[in-house]
């Protein structure tokens, strides 16, 4: 099964959501996840891989890939499998992300989401997912 997530840059809270990300992340696991597609831009993406790093030492099988908008990248790619650029050459520079995003909906089994309002690029792409029909994971604010 193939996991995506999709967050905003910057929040709060950080502690709360990232033990509702363990648990889902565990309890993805235990239903076949074994492949997880990271962003590897702003604070949930970096909380993701975290928590994916973190079981990643227990469960050796797992693929941690990180997925570039840009053929050209000066991205940190330590601490991931490997990397993969989708068709993304004939994208202006300034979709590239949102294109980015949308490709790994496509891949993806199940989103992860982390959006607490329905503006920027993390609504963008949770909508992305819900016009697809792909399974998401919502974090709720309790």
């Amino acid at each position: 099964m193939k996991v995506t997530f999709c967050g905003h840059g910057e929040f709060s809270q950080s502690e709360t959501v990232r033990e509702w990300l363990r648990g889902v992340v565990r309890e993805l696991i235990v239903e076949g996840a074994d492949v997880f597609y990271l962003g590897g831009y702003g604070a949930f993406d970096s909380m993701a891989a975290a928590v994916v790093r973190e079981e990643k030492k227990a469960h050796t099988n797992m693929e941690m890939v990180l997925v570039l908008p840009y053929l050209n990248s000066n991205m940190d790619t330590s601490g991931y499998d490997y990397t993969v650029y989708p068709p993304l050459e004939t994208v202006p520079p300034r979709f590239a992300i949102s294109k980015r995003n949308q490709w790994m909906v496509e891949q993806a089994d199940v989103v992860v989401a982390y959006v607490t309002h329905g503006w920027g690029g993390a609504a963008q792409t949770l909508e992305y997912a819900k016009r697809k029909k792909k399974k998401t994971i919502l974090f709720s604010d309790k």
